[in-house]
Parts: structure tokens; sequence; C-alpha cells
């Protein structure tokens, strides 16, 4: 081969590389049910490290507005995937099951909805304590939605309790300040929030839903259902990757926090460290998660948990459980086990 030939075979070659696009990446916009704090940390991790990439991901993570809002920004394909209250969600799908939304992965095996208040304004960690209180409610609050099922479970009487409906940016100011007697509110969040705002530790009650009668489950990924018809891989590998991003987030909070720090510096390292710590010990890490790995559900515990809701949130029985969580997505349980 002459030296000329092998120069224009190169060129040609070189050529044909550079025609050659990259790899696409699969682009999802996820919701996150709030604004960027300590818990988020695991989803955070999962961009930081990598693991997006490595599943050839391209994806956005944008804050959100609460739990319960993060529901219709998926079934509308506002977004693909999200972070919301699969027991607001089973609500949504049992008033419209054509909705093209469903869980499939769980991340609050406990729940975190609570009512926090203050010792010094009569409520302590038991809900009769509540009763002829006045209650600060933001309306798209995951805990707020529950109320219903909690007053049931919890055998509350509600004629003489006030209601507020009050933003998410002056609850915990406002339960500081004794314009409120309690608020509404995920536990890891609200108790923070309170010590930030001066109220004293042990001033402080939290009144813990899933510790009084109510067995659910909190918080789940949300997928769009067309979206994840249409990109199956996608979905398997974004889940693959959290799955990696909150075992990090366990095994080094302080990390984790960092993570969220990087997205907004008006926060607290010690603060959101240990917000992480909390939301890891109670809500994350549970004893079933353990034995069971990170992200399935014991599907005979949510039917129970639909069953629960049925009459407190005056459900119409449109919904299985079935229906509500899709398992299939999901890596195997020895890749989703935290340390």
């Amino acid at each position: 081969m002459t030296g000329a030939k092998a120069k224009g075979i190169a060129l040609a070659v070189i050529g044909c590389m550079a025609a050659t696009p990259a790899m696409a990446q699969t682009d999802i916009r996820f919701t996150l049910d709030w604004r960027f704090e300590g818990p988020a940390a695991g989803f955070l991790l999962a961009e930081d490290n990598g693991y997006f990439e490595e599943e050839g991901l391209n994806v956005t993570i944008d804050t959100g507005n609460g739990s319960v809002e993060a529901i219709p920004r998926v079934a509308t394909g506002a977004y693909d995937m999200g972070f919301g209250d699969i027991n607001s969600l089973i609500k949504f799908l049992d008033e419209d099951p054509s909705q093209p939304v469903e869980a499939v992965m769980m991340i609050y095996d406990k729940p975190v909805f609570s009512v926090v208040g203050r010792k010094s304004l009569g409520v302590t960690e038991d809900p009769a304590s509540l009763e002829g209180k006045t209650l600060g409610a933001p309306p798209p609050d995951g805990a707020f939605a529950q109320w219903p099922a909690f007053v049931e479970a919890a055998d509350i009487d509600t004629s003489d309790i006030t209601i507020e409906n009050i933003g998410f940016p002056v609850r915990e100011p406002m339960l500081a300040s004794g314009d409120v007697d309690a608020v509404f509110g995920f536990s890891f969040s609200v108790v923070l929030n309170l010590l930030a705002n001066g109220v004293p530790e042990d001033d402080i009650s939290t009144i813990l839903f899933a510790d009084n009668g109510l067995d659910l489950y909190g918080n789940a990924i949300l997928v769009n259902e067309t979206f994840a018809e249409e990109n199956p891989d996608a979905v398997e590998g974004f889940l693959r990757a959290l799955a990696k991003g909150f075992a990090d987030a366990v095994a080094d909070p302080e990390a984790g926090a960092q993570a969220v720090l990087t997205r907004n510096e008006t926060l607290n390292l010690e603060t959101e460290t240990r917000r992480l710590e909390m939301a890891n010990e109670t809500n994350i890490r549970t004893p079933y998660v353990v034995e069971n790995g990170f992200g399935d559900v014991d599907m005979a515990r949510l039917s129970d948990s639909i069953e629960m809701l049925g009459t407190s949130m005056d459900l119409e029985g449109n919904v299985t459980a079935e229906e509500v969580f899709n398992p299939d997505y999901l890596p195997p349980a020895e890749e989703r086990m935290l340390p």
C-alpha cells in the first residue's frame, strides 16, 4: 500500500469517526417534593457522583412546592419523574384511574407526616392535646393531606380544632411567635426550622402519625407511565443510580449535606447534616429496608394502607396496590442494600 493511499484511508476513517455522534443520553425532568434540604442528598449525590451519567441519563432536578403537587406535575407530563406522597397518589388515582402516573420506588418506608407543636402552648406528644388548638396547615403539604386518616386512627375530636391555611414560608415563624399552636409538616423539616427560629428544643413536641396508629408509606418515586413505556431502560437506570446515591447519603451524611449546600449556599452544613441523619434513621433506613433492600414495598401492607385510607379519604375503591406501585423497574435487591 502506498503512503498516499494509506493516508487517504486514515483520513476517511477519521472523517467517519467525526461524523458519528456521541452516544445519546436520555433526558429526564425530575421534580422534588420540596426545596434542596438534607433529605434530598440521595438525589443530588446520584448526580454529583456520576451515577446518572453512568446510566446514560441527563437528569434535571427541580425543587417542588409540597409532596402533593408533585403528582399532577408528573401525571401531566410536565415532568417525566418526581418525588411525591404515595397516599395522595392513591387518592389521585382513585378519583381518576386513567391518570398516567404510578409509583416505582419507595423512599420513605416510614412516613414523616407529623403535627409539631410547642409544649408551652399546651401541645404534647399525645394526639388528644391537639383538641381545642389552632393548627397551621399549608394546603399542598403531604402531612395535612393525611389529617382525615390520622383523626380516625388516633380518635381525635376535631369539633373545637381550628385549621388555619398558611404558606410554607411562614409555617415555622407563626408557630415560633405563637400565632398557631402547632403546624403540619415533615418532622425533620419543621423541628430544625423551629430551632433556627429560636424555639428551645425542649419546648418542641412532635406527634408522628406513624407512631399513633397510621401505618402508611410515605414519599415515593413517581413516573409518567407514557414516559416509562417509551424509556424503560432509562427508568431502570434512574432507580439504579438513586439506590447508589441514597447508599452514599446514608454512609456519609455530611457529604450528602454538602451536596445540598452546593445548590443552596444559604443553608447551614450542621443543620442539614442533622436533618439528613434524622431522615435516614427514622424514615429511610428502617428495619424492613435493612432486611429487604431499599425501594420496594410490602404489597400486603400497601393494600392495608389503601383500606385504611378508604373511609378517611372517601375513596371509591377504584384503585389497587398493584395499580399504585409498580416494582418492575427496580434493580435486584442486592443492588439496593443500604450500609
